[in-house]
C-alpha cells in the first residue's frame, strides 16, 4: 500500500523527491488528524463528519481501500472497533 501512495503521487506530480515527501506528509497529516477526531468523536455527527473527511482525502489521493473503510466508517455508529482498521492502513501508508 505505500508504494500505491507513491505511484499516485508520481502519476499527479511527476518524479521530483521533495514533492512527493511533501504531499505524502501533507495527506498522512490529514488522515491522522481525522483518525484522532474520529478516537475523540463523543457524538454520531462529529464521528460522521471525521469519517467522510477522511473518505475524501483518500478519495483525492486514489486510496480506494481506506475510502471504502472510511464511507463503511460513516455509516456505522461510533465505535472504537471501526478504528484500528484505519489506524493499520495509515501506519502501513506511513512505513516508507
Amino acid at each position: 500500500m505505500p508504494q500505491e501512495l507513491d505511484r499516485l503521487l508520481a502519476e499527479a506530480v511527476g518524479g521530483s523527491p521533495a514533492i512527493l515527501a511533501a504531499l505524502r506528509a501533507d495527506f498522512l497529516g490529514s488522515a491522522m488528524a481525522q483518525l484522532a477526531a474520529l478516537e475523540m468523536a463523543d457524538n454520531v455527527d462529529s464521528w460522521r463528519d471525521a469519517a467522510h473527511k477522511l473518505q475524501g482525502l483518500a478519495a483525492s489521493f486514489g486510496l480506494n481501500d481506506l475510502m471504502w473503510l472510511a464511507a463503511a466508517t460513516a455509516r456505522a455508529k461510533p465505535s472504537p472497533a471501526l478504528i484500528a482498521p484505519i489506524r493499520a492502513m495509515l501506519n502501513e501508508l506511513s512505513q516508507h
